[in-house]
């Protein structure tokens, strides 16, 4: 399933949508990747294990965005996805163990869009909708 973008006043609204929780956590994750750069420039040639905690999906899916934010910053890199491997309830909340794969940041090659400096809880929501997962939230641009 694809992501969304919602209309927001100031910021941006980013919407995954899936057939199970991880899907939809990822295609929200590529929704908030391709508003930063054209994602068809950037080769996959490293990778990142990503690992957060939340005590529920929905906060789990912004803990998942901005740490990806947060890899992206300290790396110098660009991603050109991010996929969810593990998503899964545990006694202390939620857990998500995700992939990030890209290359350092090429300024002759990539097409920066623009900066996403956080996720929020702004729009936070997560369900399910007949067949399909649904998380979104507003990202600060």
């Amino acid at each position: 399933m694809p992501y969304e973008y919602l209309d927001h006043q100031a910021d941006l609204g980013i919407r995954g949508i899936g057939i199970t929780p991880e899907e939809a956590f990822s295609e929200g994750a590529r929704g908030m990747l391709a508003v930063m750069a054209d994602l068809e420039n950037i080769r996959s040639e490293q990778e990142w294990i990503i690992h957060c905690t939340a005590p529920d999906p929905a906060l789990l899916f912004v803990e998942w965005l901005n740490e990806l934010l947060y890899r992206r910053e300290v790396s110098g890199a660009l991603f050109a996805s991010a996929q969810v491997t593990d998503l899964k309830e545990t006694a202390a909340g939620w857990e998500l163990t995700g992939i990030a794969r890209g290359e350092p940041l090429d300024h002759k090659r990539h097409i920066i869009h623009t900066e996403v400096k956080a996720a929020t809880c702004s729009g936070l929501d997560y369900r399910r909708e007949g067949q399909h997962y649904v998380v979104q939230c507003i990202v600060d641009l």
